[in-house]
Order: C-alpha cells, then sequence, then structure tokens
C-alpha cells in the first residue's frame, strides 16, 4: 500500500510538471506546507482505499497517514482547499484519460450513457438551492422521482472483460435530452459500434452515425422478472 501511495505522488507531480497552469493557479505569496500535489495525491489514494466523502478521505489520512503528511491542516482547510483544486481535477482526469486512451485500439467498440446525480430529492427539490448556476429541476422517469440535480453523460471505450475506460465526461443540467447533449459534446467515434440507450434510436441520430461509419446498437432493456428469451433485441 505504501508503494501504490508513492506511485501515485510521483504521477500527480509528473502531471503538474507536464501541466504548467495548474501551479500558475496559486499566487506567488501563498504556499501553504501542505502542496498542492499532496492534496491532490491525499484525495485520490482516500477514494482507492474505498473513501468517497472528503470527510472520510480526511479521518482515513489522520488516523493511518498523518506521519506521512504531517503538515495535514484542520478538516475546514482541507475542504476548502479542495474546492479551489476543482480545474485542477478536470485538467488532472484529462491527462489520465489521454494517456489510457492511447493504449487502446481506436476501432474499439464505445459505450454512451448518462446517469442523474441527485442534489436534493421529493418535495426538497422544489425549494432547492445549491448549486442552482447548473442544476435544475427534473422528473427521473425510471425511478419515478422529481429531483434537483445534475446530469453526467459518459462515452467510455469498451475494454475486454474490465470496466469501460472514460473517454469523455459531459456534465449538463437534469432537464438536459441525451440527445442534446450528444450534439453539445459533438460526438464523433468513428469507425466502430457505439452501444446507447433507446434515446438514441431515432431516424435522425442513426444517419448521422451511419455516415460516419458508426454501427449504432440501441438494444431493448430486459424487463424486471421476464425470461431473456422473451425480450425483443
Amino acid at each position: 500500500m505504501q508503494l501504490q501511495l508513492i506511485e501515485l505522488y510521483l504521477l500527480v507531480c509528473r502531471l503538474y510538471d507536464t501541466q504548467p497552469v495548474l501551479k500558475q493557479q496559486r499566487l506567488s505569496n501563498f504556499k501553504p506546507d501542505l502542496t498542492d500535489q499532496e492534496l491532490v495525491t491525499i484525495y485520490l489514494f482516500g477514494h482507492l482505499q474505498g473513501c468517497f466523502s472528503v470527510r472520510q478521505i480526511y479521518g482515513y489520512t489522520q488516523q493511518h497517514w498523518r506521519a506521512w503528511f504531517p503538515h495535514l491542516p484542520s478538516y475546514q482547510a482541507f475542504n476548502h482547499r479542495l474546492n479551489d483544486l476543482a480545474p485542477a481535477f478536470e485538467l488532472l482526469i484529462d491527462s489520465v484519460a489521454q494517456a489510457a486512451q492511447g493504449r487502446l485500439a481506436p476501432t474499439a467498440d464505445r459505450v454512451i450513457d448518462s446517469v442523474p446525480v441527485i442534489l436534493a430529492r421529493g418535495s426538497r427539490s422544489t425549494g432547492a438551492r445549491v448549486a442552482r448556476e447548473v442544476a435544475y429541476k427534473s422528473f427521473w422517469a425510471s425511478k419515478n422521482l422529481w429531483y434537483h440535480g445534475v446530469k453526467i453523460h459518459l462515452q467510455a471505450t469498451r475494454r475486454l472483460r474490465l470496466l469501460p475506460m472514460p473517454e469523455r465526461i459531459f456534465l449538463s443540467e437534469a432537464s438536459c435530452h441525451d440527445l442534446v447533449a450528444r450534439r453539445q459534446l459533438n460526438l464523433t467515434v468513428g469507425d466502430c459500434a457505439l452501444f446507447a440507450d433507446k434515446a438514441y434510436a431515432c431516424a435522425e441520430t442513426l444517419a448521422e452515425f451511419d455516415k460516419q461509419g458508426t454501427a449504432l446498437a440501441t438494444p431493448t432493456k430486459k424487463e424486471k422478472n421476464k425470461p431473456l428469451g422473451q425480450t425483443d433485441s
């Protein structure tokens, strides 16, 4: 586990070295004892250990790795600095995704889907104020749920016996239809098969992908408790 932490820290440092804009985010006279590279490493390492909230990550680091990070600040300062580093995480994710995609075949099959991110649900969704610059109230039909939130649209590359590798990630308001998000993404995947849900099953979209040499597949989701043989293909 110690080796994993060291390798992760070196990876973050290399990414910072190749992205000068990350270092330019700080004021010249702002030199905290805990560096941004260490902060990013702590956050990513916490996720690798199954800690998915900032408070869990902070508690885990304080309990098990305090000797490795003697300048760990208070939780409030830790959380505040993580929020300031949001643009840095965007660049880091993009760099890692590009490096990973370079190892995959350009003709590998792709998958695209969206998932709601709920910030407030039910009756609380009407008066919710969190992230109102990007979040809106919408209806999640499959869950029969009104919610206030955003929607993540993900394009990924299929890998044999592994989870798909994220290729592009797009954040929209919750009410954004998948086809609208696709146009904003300017999705072009070339000569491969693209698996998507029924929202993409329209003549115009099929024709657009056909011109690109992309075989669009929109399989029907198996209904609950229904035998597989009775599901339409």
